[in-house]
C-alpha cells in the first residue's frame, strides 16, 4: 500500500508543479500545494523504509555517497598511487611522449605503430581489425587516459614494460592477462557506446549504466577503488586525445600523471 501511495502522490504532485507551469503567478495556492504533496510523498516514503526496516538517515546516508561517487572525482590528495611501493622500473612513469605513427602494408591496410621517446616500440602494430574503417587502431589512447586518470591500466604497463614482476601475485592478478583483457573489453564496451553518441561531441556526462557494468567488472581489481566519476572523466579524456590523432592521423603524445591529462601535440610540433 504504501508503495501505491508513493506512486499516487507523486503524481499529485506532478499535477501541482504542471499547474504553476501553466499558471504562473497566478496559480497564487503553488507554493502551499506543493507543500502539502511533498509531504505526502516524505510520509509515504518514511512509510516504505519503515516496511523494509530502514531508518531515513541511513538512506540518506547511502545516497551522498552514491552522489559522491558518481559526481565527484577523487580529490587529488586523496588519488591513491596503485604502485608508489614498487620499484621505480615497475612503476607507470610520471610522465611519458609516446608517438603514434600511421604505416600502410603492401596490402593496403593502415597499421598504428606506437613508439616511445627513444623510438623502441610499444607493443604490436594495430589495424581496426573491423571491416569498418572506425579508426579503432587509435585505441590506445584509451589505455594511456587510464593511466593518467586513474593511476590504472594493464595494458599501459604492458606497453612500456612496467609489470610488477617483483609481487607474482600483484604481477598475475592486476597487470596479468586477464586484467589485460578486461581493460581491452572496456575499451571495446566503450567504443561501441561512444560510436552511439557521437564519439563524445558536446557530450559531457556518461549514462550512469554504463559506468556501473564497468565498475562490476572491475570490482575484483585495484582499480575499483576509483570512483564512477574518476571513470567518467578517464574516458572523456581518452576520447578527446583519440579525435585529435584521429583528425591528425596519428602524433605525438605527452602522458601526465600528476596532471591525470593526455594532450596530443600538433603534428608540426618540432
Amino acid at each position: 500500500m504504501p508503495l501505491l501511495g508513493l506512486a499516487g502522490e507523486a503524481g499529485s504532485l506532478a499535477t501541482v508543479y504542471k499547474k504553476q507551469l501553466r499558471d504562473g503567478p497566478a496559480y497564487e495556492q503553488a507554493k502551499q500545494q506543493l507543500r502539502e504533496e511533498l509531504g505526502d510523498v516524505l510520509w509515504y516514503v518514511a512509510a516504505l523504509a519503515h516496511n523494509f526496516n530502514l531508518t531515513l538517515e541511513d538512506i540518506a546516508a547511502a545516497n551522498l555517497e552514491k552522489t559522491k561517487d558518481r559526481w565527484r572525482p577523487t580529490p587529488t590528495d586523496e588519488r591513491t598511487r596503485f604502485d608508489e611501493d614498487f620499484p621505480e622500473n615497475e612503476q607507470i612513469p610520471r610522465k611519458a611522449t609516446l608517438t603514434f605513427t600511421p604505416t600502410t602494408t603492401e596490402g593496403g591496410r593502415t597499421h598504428i605503430v606506437l613508439t616511445r621517446a627513444d623510438g623502441t616500440p610499444a607493443g604490436h602494430p594495430l589495424t581496426n581489425a573491423s571491416r569498418v574503417d572506425d579508426d579503432y587502431r587509435f585505441h590506445d589512447a584509451f589505455h594511456l587516459a587510464h593511466a593518467a586518470v586513474l593511476g590504472w591500466s594493464p595494458v599501459t604497463r604492458f606497453l612500456l614494460g612496467r609489470k610488477r614482476k617483483s609481487r607474482p601475485d600483484t604481477d598475475e592478478t592486476e597487470d596479468g592477462g586477464r586484467a589485460i583483457a578486461i581493460e581491452e573489453g572496456i575499451s571495446a564496451l566503450v567504443f561501441s557506446y561512444a560510436a552511439r553518441h557521437r564519439y563524445f561531441d558536446d557530450v559531457h556526462h556518461i549514462d550512469q549504466e554504463l559506468l556501473t557494468t564497468i565498475s562490476h567488472m572491475t570490482a575484483h581489481l585495484e582499480v575499483g577503488a576509483c570512483r564512477a566519476a574518476d571513470w567518467e572523466r578517464a574516458i572523456l579524456t581518452g576520447y578527446t586525445a583519440w579525435k585529435q590523432l584521429r583528425v591528425q592521423g596519428g602524433g605525438t603524445v605527452e602522458l601526465d600523471l600528476d596532471r591525470q591529462s593526455v594532450t596530443v601535440l600538433p603534428n608540426d610540433t618540432p
